[in-house]
């Protein structure tokens, strides 16, 4: 009687593989529903697996975890889409540039901000003057044709050199600077440009892109920078990076 009850429980022994089998199986499924669900954007998807895992473990953990993937996935498709469209409208202002012997006038550049897009005062401006030249007017009409259909803000910045002007209309840099920028933004407005996606900047002298110690340089220096400015910026806080959203300004009118 004594070696029959010892089998028995030999034989009960052998089976135990079998739950951390069982439990092992269904740890793997739980892990392929997560990944596949996180495979493919689908909103009814995430909050249906939020729920369920929340349900199942009694945490909010894991909808945090898919509501941070989610966002994430959104605003990195978003910036590859913007980086794409400014890319584009770069290459078509080059190439009108190239096309009308103004590449060494018009000086283009992706970075943090947005597209640059760098026009020496020489092409916009007579000397010490603020008003649009038949060229400027032109060379405007091509890039608002190129900008005007992206979503994105519109600042127009206005620079010169470090030599201090002095006349009936504009005492000092600082005038002659922001009013060159507001007459770019009302050329702009005058040919379909919505006035909300606008904004307008003088700074002087005091923002040159080089030192002001040739004629060269300082010709370099007066110009209007007209930035194409990203609707998602980002910021570094310590080694890790963050990606900011900037709502537009446009309103449905």
């Amino acid at each position: 009687m004594a070696r029959k009850r010892q089998s028995e429980e030999h034989k009960a022994n052998h089976e135990r593989w079998l739950i951390t089998y069982s439990d092992l199986i269904t740890l793997l499924m739980v892990f392929f529903i997560v990944m596949y669900a996180m495979s493919s954007v689908n909103q009814k998807k995430y909050e249906a697996l939020a729920a369920s895992l929340k349900a199942g473990f009694n945490t909010s953990t894991g909808s945090n975890m898919i509501t941070d993937y989610q966002g994430q996935k959104m605003v990195t498709t978003m910036q590859m889409q913007e980086d794409k469209q400014l890319r584009e409208a770069e290459n078509k202002i080059k190439e009108y540039a190239k096309k009308n012997a103004l590449d060494k006038s018009i000086h283009l550049k992706i970075n943090e901000r947005g597209l640059v897009i760098s026009v020496v005062d020489r092409v916009l401006f007579n000397s010490g003057e603020a008003q649009l030249t038949e060229q400027a007017k032109n060379v405007l009409t091509q890039i608002v044709s190129i900008i005007h259909l992206l979503p994105n803000h519109i600042l127009v910045e206005g620079h010169t050199d470090n030599i201090p002007i002095h006349n009936g209309r504009f005492p000092s840099n600082w005038e002659l600077s922001t009013t060159r920028a507001t007459q770019v933004i009302a050329y702009f407005i005058n040919n379909g440009f919505s006035p909300n996606k606008l904004s307008a900047a003088g700074y002087s002298q005091y923002r040159p892109l080089f030192a002001n110690d040739s004629e060269q340089n300082r010709a370099l220096n007066r110009r209007v920078d007209i930035v194409v400015l990203r609707t998602i910026m980002q910021t570094k806080t310590g080694n890790e990076e963050k990606n900011i959203v900037i709502k537009s300004s446009v309103q449905n009118q």
